[in-house]
C-alpha cells in the first residue's frame, strides 16, 4: 500500500478543493496520507481524513513513512520539501499552486492524471544534482548543507560591492567586484542565475555554472564547468558581514571568510507525467514561440 506524504507550507482556502480532491484519489487508490504537521494543524478542522496514516515535521518521520511525497506550492515550497526528502530517494512531484513553476510543473487541473499516474507507475524519474556547502572557515556548515537550485554569495549592505576571489580546483578563475556570484546546478540554471543572464542547462547536463551578479566589469560572463569540480570562495569588502544563501535559506556570514562548495554525493528524484518534457515545460513556461504572429 502506497504511503503518499503531502506537504505545502499553508492552507489557503481556494485551494481547498484540489487538497479534497488529492486526499479523495489517494483513498480510491487504496493509499494513505502522511501530512506535514504544520499543514495539517491548519487544515485539520476543514477536512474528514479517513486515510490519514500520521503527520511528520522531521526528515526521519517522512523517510520511515513515506514512499512518495507531493509539494503543493511554488518552485520555493519544493525545494524547502526537498530539505525533509534529503537523502531518502523518495521521489517528489511538484503540484503548482504558485507562479511560474518550473520544478512544480504540474498544474492543479492535471490532479487526477497525476495521481493516476502514481498509483500506475506511468511517470518519470529526473535525478536532479544537488551543490553542499564542505566547509566555511571559522563557523559551522548550515544543516542542511546542499541546495538543489544554488549557492549564492551577495552583499548585505546597499552602499558597496563585495570582492569574490574564486578556484575551480585551485585554478583561479577570477576576481569579481560585484554584488555577489551565484553557484549554480543544472536545475538552478532557470532559477536566479537565469535573471542574471546564466544559460540554461539541461537537468541531466554534468555541470555547474559560476555567474556573477551586476559585475563592475562588464566582460566578465558566466562561466560552465564539470560538476566535480571543487570551488573555493574568498570574499571581501567594506562590510562585516555578506550573505551566504543556500536555495532559499540565508545565513550571515563574515566578511574574510573562505567557502569551500561541491556536488552532494546524493540527488534528488523529481517526478514528471508521461506528457512532460524539459524543453515543453521550458517553452510553456518562458512563452518561446508565443508570438501574435503566431
Amino acid at each position: 500500500m502506497h504511503t503518499i506524504a503531502i506537504f505545502a507550507r499553508k492552507f489557503s482556502p481556494e485551494h481547498r478543493l484540489s487538497l479534497q480532491t488529492i486526499f479523495e484519489l489517494i483513498e480510491l487508490e487504496g493509499g494513505k496520507v502522511l501530512i506535514y504537521e504544520n499543514l495539517y494543524k491548519n487544515i485539520a478542522k476543514h477536512f474528514k481524513i479517513t486515510n490519514l496514516a500520521g503527520t511528520f515535521s522531521t526528515p526521519e518521520e517522512l523517510n520511515s513513512n513515506a514512499n512518495f511525497i507531493i509539494s503543493l506550492g511554488g518552485d520555493g515550497t519544493l525545494l524547502e520539501c526537498v530539505s525533509y526528502v534529503k537523502n531518502s530517494g523518495i521521489p517528489v512531484l511538484g503540484i503548482n499552486m504558485g507562479r511560474l513553476g518550473f520544478l512544480s510543473s504540474v498544474d492543479v487541473s492535471e490532479i487526477q492524471s497525476a495521481i493516476n499516474a502514481i498509483f500506475n507507475k506511468k511517470f518519470s524519474v529526473s535525478q536532479r544534482t544537488l551543490l553542499r556547502i564542505k566547509s566555511i572557515s571559522g563557523i559551522q556548515t548550515p544543516e542542511p548543507s546542499f541546495a538543489m537550485n544554488d549557492i549564492t554569495v551577495s552583499k548585505r549592505d546597499t552602499n558597496s560591492m563585495i570582492v569574490i576571489h574564486a578556484w575551480i580546483n585551485d585554478i583561479h578563475v577570477n576576481s569579481y567586484w560585484a554584488d555577489g556570484l551565484i553557484v549554480a546546478t543544472p536545475t538552478g540554471s532557470t532559477a536566479y542565475s537565469l535573471s542574471c543572464s546564466g544559460p540554461i542547462l539541461t537537468p541531466d547536463s554534468r555541470n555547474f555554472i559560476l555567474n556573477p551578479i551586476a559585475p563592475h566589469n562588464l566582460s566578465v560572463r558566466p562561466i560552465v564547468f564539470p560538476d566535480n569540480s571543487k570551488i573555493k570562495l574568498e570574499i571581501n569588502g567594506r562590510s562585516k558581514y555578506f550573505h551566504l544563501t543556500l536555495d532559499s535559506r540565508t545565513i550571515s556570514v563574515k566578511t574574510g571568510s573562505t567557502i569551500e562548495i561541491e556536488k552532494e554525493s546524493f540527488q534528488i528524484s523529481i517526478v514528471s507525467l508521461p506528457r512532460d518534457n524539459f524543453f515543453q515545460v521550458i517553452r510553456d513556461k518562458l512563452q518561446w514561440g508565443s508570438d501574435k504572429r503566431n
